[in-house]
């Protein structure tokens, strides 16, 4: 589906940069410099907003609570260069949907919006082929030819996660906030935990280490 987004960063090359990958996406993109450009367009609501905190007239925090007044079931992103644990909290609380820290790869934005367009707007469940396996998204199953593989839930995201982001180099911190969600503040051994589960129940998966960072699936060959 193409949604409608809105960036405001008054960053004009990041700006540009992430227009360009959002729009690479299928999405229509409008972009915004400042706090006024983006206020006037509040009327007339995207499917998401990704905002800046800092900006150089009106903050992203006083941005939110204008457009939560006209569109309160908008999802939104925080981006923002300042202290991340105040940023996330002050975020959350004013109903911002997730936060992105400064500096991040488009690519991780990408990954974000995706994730929670399909989370605030559903999307066509999908039967994904990973030679051996079949995942069923809607029914949350697995299969080995005719035998049903049994997953917990987080394994199951997981799963799903890498499989819809082969050949992707995804960082500890990346699976953190997808699978645990923003506001987990614990350490970052239980993906390695999930990821050894993971392994241990479909060995056939090409999951790859990436010492020092995180993992990547890698397409099995039939």
């Amino acid at each position: 589906m193409s949604y409608k987004i809105y960036l405001v960063e008054d960053d004009h090359n990041l700006n540009l940069v992430l227009t360009t990958y959002l729009k690479k996406e299928g999405w229509k993109v409008s972009s915004f410099l400042t706090g006024k450009e983006a206020k006037m367009a509040i009327n007339n609501p995207p499917d998401l907003w990704i905002l800046d905190i800092m900006l150089p007239d009106i903050d992203g925090y006083q941005l939110i609570k204008e457009i939560k007044l006209t569109s309160p079931n908008v999802p939104v992103i925080f981006i923002s260069a300042r202290d991340a644990d105040i940023d996330r909290v002050l975020g959350l609380e004013l109903g911002s949907d997730d936060y992105l820290a400064k500096p991040f790869l488009p690519r991780e934005l990408v990954i974000r919006t995706k994730n929670l367009l399909d989370r605030v707007y559903g999307t066509n469940w999908e039967v994904l082929e990973i030679f051996p396996y079949t995942i069923e998204e809607k029914p949350r199953r697995v299969r080995l030819k005719d035998s049903v593989i049994d997953l917990t839930s987080k394994e199951f995201d997981l799963l799903l996660y890498f499989a819809k982001n082969q050949g992707i180099a995804l960082s500890r911190e990346q699976i953190l906030q997808v699978i645990w969600g923003i506001d987990y503040f614990g350490t970052d051994r239980v993906v390695d935990d999930l990821v050894r589960r993971l392994r241990k129940k479909m060995p056939e998966l090409r999951i790859e280490t990436i010492y020092g960072y995180g993992y990547r699936m890698i397409e099995n060959e039939k």
